[in-house]
C-alpha cells in the first residue's frame, strides 16, 4: 500500500514550521506513521470538531496538530498550534472546523 500524501490546509504548514526543532521532528515522525496507515503514539479524537483527531506532542510546552485521515486522496493537516492550558482554546477548535469545511468544499468541486 502506498503512503497517503499530506495535504496542508490554510497556514498549518507554516505554523508547524514555527514549532521548536524537537517538537517539529516529533510531529514529522507521527505524520509519517499516519501516512503508513499507523496511529500516532499519542493522539485523541476531537469529537467536538467532527471526524478530526489531534496528535499530542509533549516537549516542555504542549503542541497539537489537528488532522483528518478519512479521505482516500490524502491526510489533511488542518491546524498546528502551541497549547498552554489543559483545555483547547475555542479559537483553535473553530479554526479546525472552518478548515474542515474548506476541505469539504474543495472535495465537492473536484
Amino acid at each position: 500500500m502506498a503512503d497517503k500524501p499530506l495535504r496542508w490546509v490554510g497556514t498549518s504548514l507554516e505554523d508547524l514550521r514555527a514549532f521548536p526543532d524537537a517538537a517539529r521532528r516529533e510531529v514529522g515522525y507521527q505524520l509519517r506513521r499516519l501516512q503508513q496507515g499507523l496511529l500516532p503514539d499519542d493522539w485523541k479524537p476531537m469529537a467536538s470538531v467532527g471526524g478530526v483527531a489531534e496528535i499530542r506532542i509533549h516537549s516542555g510546552v504542549e503542541h497539537r496538530v489537528f488532522y483528518v485521515t478519512k479521505f482516500s486522496e490524502g491526510i489533511y493537516v488542518l491546524h498546528a498550534f502551541e497549547k498552554r492550558t489543559r483545555q483547547t482554546r475555542q479559537a483553535d477548535l473553530e479554526l479546525a472546523r472552518k478548515r474542515l469545511a474548506e476541505v469539504g468544499r474543495f472535495r465537492q468541486r473536484k
